[in-house]
C-alpha cells in the first residue's frame, strides 16, 4: 500500500497540506475582495502568524505538515512542470498570444521561490517590470491583475481530498478558484513526493472541461469502514458526486457514498462548515441546516462504474448503518440561536479531528467549544480572528494526504 492514504476522517493523522497565506492577501482590498470571494480583507501579517499557531499545534500533534508555498516551489524546479504550468496559468487565450508570451518569459527567469508566489498571489499590472508590445498595458490600470491572486488557497481541503487509497483532483465551481487545481495537479504530478508512487488519481487529473460536474473537498467526509459522505452544496453538484462514485467504486476503494443535499447558501458554503466528524460516533452539526428533512441518497456500485442510486431516509440513520454504530451522538452548535448563528458564522463546526475526540478550532467559539468539552471532546483551541475572516476553519486549512482509518 502506498503511503498515501486517508481511511478516516477521524483516526491518528500523520501528514496534511497546509497554505499559509501571505502574497494572496497583500493583494486584497474592499473592492475586490468579494471577486475573488472574500468577505473581508485580512490584517495580513496577523493572518499569517494565526496560521503559524495552527501549524505548530499540528506539529505538536505529531503530524507532518507540507506547506503549499514549498511544494510548488519544488515542482517548478522540474523542466516539465515549470513549462506546464506557465503555459497552463498564463495560457494565449487568457492573455492574448503577445502579452502571454512576454509574462511567461519575464516569469520563467524568476527562481522558483518567487515563481511560485507570483501564481500563488498574483501578479498586477504595476508590479510586471517589462513593457510588452500589446495593447494589454495600454487597456488596463496599474492595479488590475495580470494574474489573479489565489486567497482562497488557504483552503487546501477543496482542490483535492485524499479518499482511501486515492486522490480526487477537484474540478472548482467557481472561476476565482480553478486555477488553483493546476497547482495540484503539477504537485501530485511532478513534486519527488509523488511523482511515480502508486496512488489513484480518482477524477479530475486531465486538463478538460469540466462543465457542471464540480466537487470541491469540503464537501467530502471520508466516515471510514468504506463509507464517504459527500455534501452536495453551492459548490459540489450531483453530476461532480456521481463521476467520483464511480471512480471509487471501479477501484474498489469505497463501498457506499451517502449524498446529501444542502442548501445553496454562502453561510453554508459547504457540508464541513456545518457538519464534522469527530469521534467514532459523534459529530458537530449545525441544526439549522442539518436538519430531518433532508434529502439524501445512497450511492453503491461495482468495477463496472455503474452507479446505483437509492433515496435515504434521515441522513442520520444511513450514517448509523454505514458506520454500525448503534446511535450518532449530534453535538450541536453553543450558544442560543443568535450565538450559535454567530458561531457557525465563525466555523465552530469547522473543526479538524486530530486523532479520536481531539479536534483543532477557533478559540472564539466559546459556547460550542465548552459544549465539544462536555461532550469528552478536546479542543486544542487556535486564534482566528483574522483567517476566520476568510470563512473557513481548521478543517478547511488542511488536506489530510495521510490518515490512519477505524
Amino acid at each position: 500500500m502506498s503511503k498515501f492514504y486517508v481511511g478516516s476522517e477521524i483516526g491518528q493523522l500523520r501528514r496534511v497540506l497546509i497554505h499559509r497565506p501571505e502574497r494572496a492577501l497583500t493583494h486584497l482590498t474592499p473592492s475586490n475582495c468579494h471577486d475573488l470571494l472574500f468577505d473581508d480583507v485580512l490584517a495580513v501579517e496577523r493572518a499569517g502568524q494565526e496560521h503559524d499557531v495552527f501549524a505548530n499545534t499540528l506539529r505538536e500533534q505529531g503530524v507532518e505538515v507540507m506547506l503549499l508555498g514549498d511544494l510548488l516551489a519544488d515542482t517548478l524546479e522540474v523542466p516539465e512542470a515549470k513549462d506546464w504550468l506557465l503555459k497552463t496559468q498564463i495560457s494565449d487565450y487568457r492573455l492574448g498570444n503577445a502579452f502571454a508570451n512576454d509574462v511567461r518569459c519575464f516569469l520563467a527567469d524568476l527562481p522558483s521561490k518567487e515563481l511560485s508566489s507570483i501564481l500563488l498571489g498574483g501578479l498586477s499590472y504595476a508590479e510586471l517590470p517589462i513593457k510588452s508590445s500589446s495593447m494589454m498595458q495600454g487597456m488596463h490600470e496599474p492595479t488590475d491583475f495580470i494574474i489573479e491572486p489565489l486567497p482562497n488557497h488557504l483552503f487546501t481541503r477543496d482542490t483535492s481530498c485524499w479518499v482511501y487509497g486515492g486522490v480526487s483532483i477537484n474540478p472548482m465551481a467557481k472561476p476565482a478558484r480553478q486555477r488553483e487545481t493546476n497547482h495540484v495537479r503539477a504537485i501530485y504530478r511532478w513534486h519527488p513526493t509523488f511523482a511515480g508512487q502508486d496512488f489513484i488519481k480518482y477524477f479530475g487529473d486531465e486538463e478538460k472541461m469540466y462543465d457542471n460536474s464540480t466537487i470541491e473537498g469540503g464537501d467530502v467526509l471520508v466516515i471510514g469502514k468504506g463509507a464517504v459522505l459527500i455534501g452536495m452544496s453551492e459548490r459540489t453538484t450531483p453530476q461532480g458526486v456521481e463521476q467520483l462514485a464511480s471512480s471509487l467504486f471501479k477501484h474498489g476503494e469505497a463501498k457506499q457514498v451517502i449524498a446529501m443535499q444542502l442548501p445553496k447558501h454562502r453561510s453554508c458554503m459547504h457540508l464541513d462548515t456545518v457538519m464534522t466528524h469527530m469521534r467514532e460516533d459523534t459529530f458537530s452539526v449545525y441544526p439549522e441546516v442539518v436538519r430531518k428533512d433532508v434529502q439524501c441518497w445512497s450511492l453503491t456500485g461495482d468495477e463496472s462504474g455503474a452507479v446505483k442510486v437509492k433515496e435515504e431516509g434521515y441522513f442520520v440513520t444511513a450514517i448509523e448503518k454505514a458506520l454500525g454504530v448503534d446511535k450518532l451522538n449530534l453535538i450541536t452548535t453553543g450558544g442560543d440561536s443568535f450565538e450559535a448563528e454567530r458561531e457557525q458564522w465563525n466555523d465552530a463546526n469547522n473543526v479538524l479531528t486530530v486523532k479520536p475526540g481531539v479536534v483543532i478550532g477557533y478559540e472564539r467559539n466559546t459556547y460550542t467549544n465548552e459544549k465539544y468539552d462536555k461532550a469528552g471532546i478536546t479542543v486544542l483551541p487556535i486564534p482566528g480572528d483574522e483567517l476566520g475572516r476568510g470563512r473557513g476553519g481548521a478543517r478547511c486549512m488542511s488536506c489530510p494526504i495521510e490518515r490512519d482509518g477505524i
